[in-house]
């Protein structure tokens, strides 16, 4: 089939460093951009973070905040009020994945820019043109807005919990599975597959593989590497136009346990998990990839994050489901409860 037409969505300015935070008024001077500016934050550290813009903000800036907890359509509708009533001229998301996913789906709703600002590196939303937001009938993620730039402060990343740094690389090492079944999809189904941003993705994992052997030594020099990777990966989803070099089967595992078990998990966690138990059936040696994962303290066991045996196994029979227009190593017709409870004792999943 012939596409008329590919529209590429990238960032206009990446801003890479050490305390370059402080410098947010010459990047907005760069880039023409100007107040009013509705600010959307945590509550807790995040919320730290972004008073620190605020102090470094132009000074006759104009700007509201807004702090959510969530990533629900609620808080997505609770910015929308606002920037009813600010009308501003930019968003800026200001925090994690969550903050970061409702600050792009209201940018992309309302038809603003937006600019990223994370305060942790746990997942490639950071610059992807794609949100996953509950309360949207689907767990899988949706177009959203590309930021206009992002500023990825090494010094505030490098000090987010290792939980969450652990789980960005659980997350970019995931893109090894994606790349594969995106390539199974194009031989047997005639998909469209994109060699170089398949390369791009590809790139993104072996980077975070890489540090796996640094971040233990070299926190700030392992983050610094790992949020790159991130970027580039999120950058990979922009150029293809979807999420496909990026999430695999590895994902549809991961959305399968979200719906499952709710809460308490981190995505890039469960996407971890994913990548072991997708990396046996795609034949690649997953106890290379358990091993640097479990290295840096990653939970290697379902038991580890509090997921039963039950769940990881009923995840893994319904995954398929999750995108079933997304063909994947899974195949139309999933795993059995057998087979799926086999595999996950194999690899170590469960006991």
């Amino acid at each position: 089939m012939n596409v008329k037409e590919h529209v590429i969505s990238l960032p206009r300015r990446v801003f890479v460093g050490h305390d370059i935070i402080y410098d947010i008024s010459i990047y907005f001077s760069q880039l023409g951009i100007t107040s009013p500016f509705l600010i959307v934050t945590g509550t807790k550290y995040t919320k730290k973070i972004a008073d620190k813009v605020i102090e470094n903000l132009p000074k006759d800036a104009k700007y509201e905040v807004i702090e959510i907890d969530t990533a629900t359509l609620d808080d997505v509708y609770k910015v929308e009020e606002v920037v009813k009533k600010v009308n501003p001229n930019i968003l800026l998301g200001i925090g994690g994945g969550k903050v970061i996913d409702v600050t792009k789906y209201a940018a992309f709703r309302n038809n603003l820019e937006f600019v990223s600002i994370p305060t942790s590196p746990s997942h490639d939303g950071i610059t992807s043109p794609f949100a996953s937001i509950k309360g949207l009938q689907k767990p899988v993620s949706v177009k959203a807005k590309e930021p206009l730039a992002i500023i990825a402060d090494i010094e505030i990343l490098s000090l987010s919990p290792r939980r969450l740094i652990n789980a960005g690389i659980g997350d970019t090492i995931g893109k090894i599975i994606a790349v594969r079944d995106w390539r199974l999809a194009a031989k047997l189904r005639g998909e469209y597959y994109g060699d170089y941003t398949a390369s791009l993705a590809l790139m993104s994992a072996k980077h975070a593989f890489q540090c796996t052997k640094i971040i233990n030594k070299d926190i700030k020099y392992g983050v610094r590497m790992l949020i790159e990777a991130l970027i580039s990966s999120g950058v990979a989803m922009g150029m293809a136009g979807s999420t496909r070099p990026a999430s695999g089967s590895e994902h549809l595992f991961a959305h399968a346990v979200e719906l499952l078990h709710p809460e308490g998990v981190l995505h890039g966690e469960l996407v971890g998990l994913g990548t072991i138990i997708m990396a046996y059936l795609h034949g690649i040696n997953w106890k290379i990839i358990r091993d640097r994962l479990k290295k840096i303290g990653f939970p290697v066991k379902a038991k580890d994050l509090g997921l039963s045996d039950e769940e990881v196994i009923k995840a893994l029979t319904i995954a398929h489901t999750i995108r079933p227009e997304r063909y994947t190593i899974l195949g139309d017709r999933g795993l059995t409860w057998s087979s799926a409870e086999k595999i996950s004792r194999v690899t170590k999943i469960i006991d």
